[in-house]
């Protein structure tokens, strides 16, 4: 699968992880993809940020058992919860959904404010259709109202899923100059 041109070659390639609430799955992906980039050189290359399509969370922190299981695996945790505005389709390169229902939250935005905002909807992808071998529900399932042991379900998608999309952004942009 190929990226999306950068849409400002001048500055970092631009990722937007969303999900529903932006205190679960995609501030772990934020924190597991920006590992993964500065492992791989990257961090200073590509810009990762996350948020939520409802307002419900807007300025909290991550959920306990997100941040646990982050720390136990050994990612940073610091997080401020916000809401997906569709004024961040003016900078995205990128924007992840973790599922099907945050993706079609995106794409109405992308239908009712894209024209305004100049986005490109072949920029919207679920982010787990970066993991090697998804299988047919490339979604990452809301761990929120099950116990500890889903969030490490879906921390391990997570990861598989960050190490594919850090791998073809490293083919991708290239060596730095």
């Amino acid at each position: 699968m190929s990226l999306p041109k950068q849409r400002d070659p001048q500055g970092p390639y631009r990722v937007v992880v969303v999900c529903l609430g932006n205190i679960c799955r995609s501030p772990m992906a934020e924190k597991v993809l920006r590992a993964d980039l500065e492992r791989a050189g990257l961090g200073d290359r590509v810009e990762v940020t996350s948020s939520g399509t409802g307002d419900w969370h807007v300025g909290g922190a991550m959920d306990p058992r997100a941040a646990s299981t982050l720390r136990v695996h050994g990612y940073f945790t610091e997080h401020t919860a916000r809401q997906f505005r569709p004024s961040d389709l003016e900078q995205a390169d990128l924007v992840l959904a973790m599922d099907l229902d945050n993706h079609d939250e995106v794409s109405t935005a992308v239908v009712e404010d894209g024209p305004d905002h100049g986005f490109d909807p072949s920029r919207l992808r679920l982010f787990r259709s970066f993991a090697p071998g998804t299988g047919p529900n490339p979604e990452v399932p809301d761990p929120y109202y099950g116990g500890d042991d889903g969030f490490t379900a879906v921390l391990n998608m997570i990861e598989a899923a960050a190490k594919g999309l850090t791998d073809e952004l490293d083919r991708d942009l290239g060596p730095e100059d």
